[in-house]
């Protein structure tokens, strides 16, 4: 009986709570709306439980609906609880991301105490070097000067500036090697 009255009158008997209405516009629009929202999403569920929330909103909302046109206010309103749920999936998707990032660049508390140590001893090995190899050393390693540079700014020649820097690599490989029987463990960390 309901299937034939128009979606206005279909909207009149809902405002005044006729259930069979509401189920004469849920049967009449289920399966559009549901292809329109599973076009998009791809997911069987998740087109489902939009197409049940819109058309849940339809008869809750019922006495105070200013619909003119039923078809397209029901696929208006699907399109954007899809859009909702694209945008939903998105920034969880980035949330996941960037707990991976942080989780991947974390050390354990013990771990990270070892680092610093071991950048410690690097770091005072360093500096037990003679002054002209340390200093040539930090020009090069820390701020990252080319061999012409440094000579051009001690005055000295590009080969006792590569010599120079030879001899403290030698030097951090002695520790190095010190350092990878020991801790072994830390070499992950001490290449990220």
């Amino acid at each position: 009986m309901y299937h034939a009255y128009s979606n206005q009158a279909l909207l009149s008997l809902l405002s005044e709570n006729d259930e069979f209405a509401f189920t004469e516009i849920y049967n009449r629009y289920w399966q559009k709306l549901f292809a329109i929202a599973y076009n998009r999403l791809k997911e069987i569920q998740a087109a489902e439980d939009i197409v049940h929330d819109v058309l849940v909103s339809i008869w809750t909302n019922r006495e105070k609906n200013q619909i003119d046109s039923l078809e397209n206010y029901l696929a208006t309103a699907v399109k954007y609880m899809v859009l909702g749920k694209i945008k939903d999936k998105i920034k969880e998707r980035l949330y996941q991301q960037s707990q991976m990032q942080t989780r991947s660049f974390e050390m354990p508390v013990d771990e990270s105490i070892h680092y610093k140590r071991i950048l410690d001893i690097v770091n005072t090995e360093i500096e037990k070097l003679p002054e002209k190899c340390r200093l040539i050393f930090k020009y090069s390693r820390h701020d990252g000067l080319p061999v012409k540079e440094i000579a051009r700014e001690l005055k000295i020649s590009p080969k006792t500036v590569e010599n120079q820097i030879n001899k403290a690599i030698k030097r951090l490989k002695l520790v190095s090697r010190f350092l990878f029987e020991f801790f072994p463990f830390l070499i992950f960390y001490c290449l990220l």
